[in-house]
């Protein structure tokens, strides 16, 4: 007898005058965390996020993504999404008319907390905790910029929240998207196989993951430490401890003066 299909979640049927031809063609589930993508790129989504344990994840219902293709709601004939800058400058700027509209419709399915986020080299600076926070909420929508960006009244108007995954700058926010949608969605619960995998690991207590090693014992003449061969984990777990010290310390120092500033994030 074959197994029983898994289920995730409702189907979830709305009115819509949109074209049969612009909408998405993932059937939406409803309480399933989503994130909602708006980009002139849809193509490249999932991207890496349909790859490994997040792509499995999707496949099995876990959560879901929704692409919106910024130039369906494009001005005029030619689909326009961007004029020159108020003032003059180089490049271009998406305009709040086409930004508008768009957040608008990613924005007609979102259902409690569901925040809009812009990836921007000027935002918050993305990590772990953000991580923790964004997978705590029931979905996030992602506008992904490109050229010099959008127009301000849009952020302002929409109470959008700029997110930077670090100090350089991209050609589109598509990368950083997927980067900082992989960070949240395997912490989403059942993607990851172990959920110890997540405590262990780098950031997750305020300090550098400690080394790892596998078989074989012995290569290139460098063995596995023997502490981690003698099967006292009491032992174990304070050499860890202290080699993530150590590398946080030499890699990150900025980190151990926090936790030295916020005693209780010290595991």
């Amino acid at each position: 007898m074959s197994a029983a299909p898994k289920s995730h979640g409702r189907k979830t049927i709305r009115p819509t005058l949109k074209p049969r031809a612009l909408m998405d063609s993932t059937e939406e589930l409803a309480g399933v965390w989503q994130a909602r993508i708006i980009t002139l790129f849809p193509d490249a989504f999932p991207g890496v996020l349909g790859l490994s344990l997040t792509g499995k994840a999707l496949q099995d219902g876990l959560w879901q993504m929704h692409t919106h293709d910024l130039r369906a709601f494009g001005i005029g004939k030619h689909r326009n999404v961007d004029d020159t800058p108020a003032g003059g400058g180089a490049g271009m700027v998406l305009r709040a008319d086409v930004l508008g509209p768009a957040i608008e419709d990613a924005q007609s399915y979102a259902k409690g907390r569901w925040p809009i986020l812009y990836m921007s080299p000027r935002g918050q600076r993305f990590d772990q905790s953000m991580a923790r926070d964004l997978a705590r909420c029931d979905g996030v929508t992602v506008l992904c910029g490109r050229f010099e960006g959008v127009d301000e009244r849009v952020l302002e108007h929409y109470g959008i929240r700029e997110v930077s995954m670090g100090d350089y700058v991209l050609t589109g926010g598509e990368i950083a998207a997927q980067a900082m949608l992989d960070a949240t969605v395997r912490l989403l619960p059942g993607v990851l196989g172990n959920a110890q995998s997540t405590v262990d690991e780098s950031h997750a207590n305020g300090l550098l993951e400690h080394p790892q090693y596998t078989r074989p014992s012995l290569w290139h003449d460098k063995p596995i430490p023997d502490v981690l061969m003698s099967g006292n984990h009491g032992e174990i777990a304070k050499w860890r401890r202290q080699k993530a010290l150590e590398i946080t310390a030499q890699r990150r120092p900025d980190m151990l003066a926090k936790l030295d500033r916020d005693p209780d994030d010290k595991a």
